[in-house]
Order: structure tokens, then C-alpha cells, then sequence
């Protein structure tokens, strides 16, 4: 059935009438609530009128090709200006934020680019996260339409962010970081609202520097911490909280990219928090794993490998490396993420620390006649067996696309290398560094159980050195070339004494 208005179907023209015959009632509206500012009586008939052709105006997010008539017509202006009424009962401004709810559904916007490229550029050129912020500071979710009102204005941020990731620096700027840190620590019992808070944080956060520097400034390593204890001796109640766990986890992981942000963390005494979350072996424990690896990855996470030997941390991360949890796994964890985390921090450890942190670190490899150095050659022969098995496959691949006269492009390559990486290259590469570090410490022991072990299994010095050496190339991504250069320096200087 063709969509109609006013008895016509749905097209340029009768939009723009419907367009059009908002911008008049909107005008009226306006004008009699200024003229009567204290009887509400005298405007209530143009405020129905007005949300009755908001209603009507849905029919246009079908249509994002004729988007670009929202903005000529100057209605964008008009339904931000909506958003900045004084007395937010109004059915108006939920009726404006459904409305835009509509017109930004993420595959709306992308069925025509250029449409949704006008509207955001407008949304944008108005302050339309400033307005939704102030908006969404003066709702009452104690009650159920305003509160529906938070979650939907939280969808338009998300459609908005999600077409242009670009956005979410200024977004973050225009008060909506510092909403949503007020929000997640709300002392409010858990909804669908906070979930979401925590979802929106998590995304504003990826692959930004500027937004992470700006949660540290407003003290959000503290919120995310305090908010993440709960989950210290307590398991999420519900999926749903579950999901808000690990977006808080994300949001962490995130910020600690940022070396700012690692020395907050360290001391906000996240590092004590996230060693206590690894002994009580509740839900959180894996992504605890996960956050300690961002913390003291790289010369910035020196302070906090230091930290974390001092609180004694070795204790609880070695039998995590001797044997790997099978009790309280979440859904979807694989041993190898585990594994590779594990191993990133005592790796991590390697890298940074120094005097008697460093011996205490080692001393831990020579307890128990070497049994460590026995685990970390179990690991390595079981990743080496997957990553070469994975080998094998791509090069038989490669050898029938030259076969059939296909070219092996840029795509392909990146595609096998991810495929390697999935296969366990990366944990490779690790126990393999760990087994270099530890036999050039000096200790004579290390590195004869290391070399024993090679032999008996018939490995070779040689491919290992091999396996450095790829790791070596691929280091320092994002990092400083000099550090670059000096840490593969460093490594191949490790190499020549192995």
C-alpha cells in the first residue's frame, strides 16, 4: 500500500508540503509560547498539532535519498530548536528524539551515503549531542517515558558514532563523556539504560587518544575501577549485567593505551584490584587478564610491572601459566586467549623490570628443578605444531592459485597472515621471546633445561631465531621509530647468545 499525506502518496513534493507544514505549526507553537509563557491552555492546541505532524513526518525516514530536503528546508534547525524547550513534559521532545531515532537507524543512513551525510553534517552544525546531553540531565528516569527518553536519545548517539566514527571526539567533548561517567556511577539499582551508558562509553573510546586523555582528566579510570569491584567477589547477576562488565572492561583496556592513563591506573590501585579479581576466580577473572596485559605492555607499562612483583603479583600469575582454567571459563573463551595473555605479561615482565624485581621474576623459573621452563616448552612445541600445521594449508593454497593463474594480492596475503595469527602465532612469538630472555639471564640452568628440552624434541635453535625474527620485524607498532630500532636491536643482540 503506497504511503500517503494529506491524500497524496509519498513523494519529493508532498514532503516538502509535510516539511513545510511543520515549519509553520513549530512557528505557532513558538510564537504563543512566548506570547502566554504561564498558560500553558492558550499553546496546548498548536502542541498538539505540532506532534501530530512529527508523527507524520516518520514516512520521510524511509526516504534518505530526499533527506537532503530536511536540511534546505531549514526543519533540522527547527527540531533541534525542540530539543532546547524549557519544560522537557512537553510530548514534543520525546516525539523530536524518537523521530530523530528514526531518521539516523544505522541502515537507513547507509542506504543512501549522501542523504545521511547532509543530515549528520547538519545534526552536527546544530550541537546535537550538546542539546541531547542538556536534554538528557534534565529527564527523570524514575519515571518510564523519560527514562525511554535516555535510552533512545543513547540510540541516536550510537547510529551517529557508528556512521562516523569521527564524531565521537567531539561527541565526548559536548558533554557526553562526563554524562555518561555521572551515569555509571549512579548509585541506581542496574537497567537497560546503564548497559547502555556502558556500551556508548566503550565505543567513544576505540582507537581515541583524545577521548581517553579526556576520561582520565575527569577521573573515569576511578569510576571504571570502582565499578568493576563489585565484580571482585560477586559474579554479574544476569547476562545483561554481564555484558555492562565487559564493556567496562573494554572501556579500560582502552584508556590504558594511553600512558597517562596507566600511571592513574596505577595509582588508583587498579593493579591490586585486577591481582585480587585473578585470585577469587569469579567471571571477571579473564578480563582482569586482559586489562593487566594493556597495563604493563611496553616500556610504558614499566611502573606497573615493577608494581605488580612488589604486591605480589608472581604468586598469582604463575599458576595461571602452569595450567590453564578450565573451571569458570566464560562463554567463548579459548585457551588461547588466555594463554597469550598469560604470557604477554610475563613477557611484559621480562621487557621492564629491573634489579631485584628482575631476580625475583627469574628465581621464579628455577623453583621446582625448572618446572616453568618445562611449561613454557610444553607450550611452545604445542603452538609451534599449530602455527606450522596452519603454514602447511596456506602454502597449498598459494601453490594452486598459482596453478590456476591467480594472483596472490595484498588482500590475500593479509588474509593468511590473520589466519596464522588465529592458528596461535602471536603466543608463538612470545614463548619464544620468553625462552630467549631467560636464557641469556645469566643463569646457567635456564638456559641448559631450554636447550635440553629442544633436543629431546627434536626443535631447533634455528627456528626459533626464525620465529624472533618475525616477531622482531613486526614490533612497535604505533610506537616511536627510535624505540622501534633499539628494541630490535635488543632482540637481535638476545638471539646472537641463544
Amino acid at each position: 500500500m503506497a504511503l500517503c499525506f494529506q491524500g497524496e502518496p509519498v513523494d519529493e513534493s508532498s514532503v516538502k508540503k509535510m516539511i513545510l507544514t511543520f515549519e509553520k505549526r513549530s512557528y505557532k507553537n513558538q510564537e504563543l509560547r512566548i506570547k502566554f509563557p504561564d498558560t500553558p491552555g492558550r499553546f496546548m492546541e498548536t502542541e498538539l498539532d505540532l506532534n501530530d505532524i512529527i508523527q507524520e513526518m516518520h514516512v520521510i525516514a524511509t526516504m534518505p535519498d530526499l533527506y537532503h530536503l530536511l536540511v534546505e528546508l531549514n526543519a533540522v534547525h527547527s527540531l533541534l530548536g525542540l530539543l532546547s524547550h524549557e519544560n522537557t513534559d512537553i510530548l514534543s521532545f520525546k516525539d523530536v528524539v524518537d523521530l530523530l531515532q528514526e531518521l539516523t537507524d544505522i541502515d537507513t543512513l547507509h542506504e543512501s551515503e549522501e542523504g545521511a551525510e547532509v543530515l549528520i553534517d547538519s545534526l552536527l552544525e546544530g550541537q546535537v549531542v550538546a542539546l541531547l546531553v542538556q536534554n538528557m540531565e534534565r529527564l527523570d528516569e524514575q519515571v518510564k517515558e523519560e527514562a525511554d527518553g535516555v535510552y533512545n536519545t543513547l540510540a541516536i548517539i550510537e547510529n551517529m558514532a557508528e556512521f562516523r566514527p569521527g564524531l565521537c571526539t567531539e561527541a565526548a567533548q559536548q558533554g557526553l563523556m562526563q554524562w555518561l561517567l555521572k551515569r555509571i556511577k549512579a548509585k541506581i539499582p542496574f537497567d537497560a539504560n546503564k548497559l547502555y551508558c556502558s556500551e556508548i562509553l566503550a565505543i567513544l573510546l576505540q582507537n581515541n587518544d583524545s577521548t581517553r586523555e579526556l576520561l582520565g582528566e575527569l577521573d573515569g579510570i576511578d569510576v571504571l575501577l570502582q565499578q568493576l569491584s563489585v565484580f571482585k567477589r560477586h559474579n554479574p547477576a544476569t547476562a545483561e549485567e554481564q555484558e555492562m562488565m565487559e564493556n567496562l572492561f573494554d572501556a579500560l583496556c582502552s584508556c590504558l593505551m594511553l600512558a597517562a592513563n596507566r600511571d592513574r591506573f596505577l595509582r588508583g590501585e587498579g593493579l591490586q584490584l585486577m591481582n585480587l579479581m585473578l585470585r577469587e576466580k569469579k567471571m571477571s577473572r579473564t578480563s582482569a587478564l586482559k586489562v593487566l596485559d594493556h597495563g604493563m605492555i611496553g616500556p610504558e607499562g614499566s611502573d606497573d610491572c615493577h608494581k605488580f612483583v612488589d604486591i605480589l603479583g608472581l604468586r598469582t600469575i604463575f599458576p595461571l601459566f602452569m595450567k590453564t582454567p578450565k573451571k569458570m571459563r566464560k562463554a567463548g573463551t579459548v585457551d588461547k586467549e588466555h594463554e597469550e595473555h598469560v604470557c604477554s605479561i610475563i613477557a611484559s615482565c621480562l621487557q621492564n623490570l629491573k634489579a631485584q624485581q628482575r631476580t625475583r621474576l627469574l628465581s621464579k623459573f628455577t623453583e621446582n628443578d625448572c618446572e616453568k621452563v618445562d611449561r613454557l616448552m610444553e607450550l611452545h612445541f604445542k603452538y609451534l605444531e599449530a602455527v606450522q600445521l596452519a603454514d602447511k594449508r596456506i602454502e597449498g593454497e598459494k601453490h594452486d592459485m598459482v596453478k590456476r593463474g591467480e594472483i596472490l594480492d595484498d588482500v590475500m596475503e593479509d588474509e593468511f597472515y590473520l589466519r596464522r595469527l588465529d592458528a596461535g602465532l602471536f603466543v608463538l612469538q612470545l614463548l619464544c621471546y620468553i625462552m630467549v630472555e631467560i636464557s641469556n639471564s645469566g643463569i646457567s640452568q635456564l638456559q641448559q633445561r631450554v636447550h635440553q628440552i629442544l633436543n629431546l624434541r627434536g626443535g631447533s635453535v634455528k627456528v626459533v631465531r626464525h620465529i624472533m625474527r618475525e616477531y622482531a620485524e613486526n614490533i612497535g607498532d604505533g610506537k616511536s621509530e627510535e624505540f622501534k630500532e633499539s628494541e630490535q636491536k635488543r632482540i637481535m643482540d638476545l638471539l646472537e647468545n641463544f
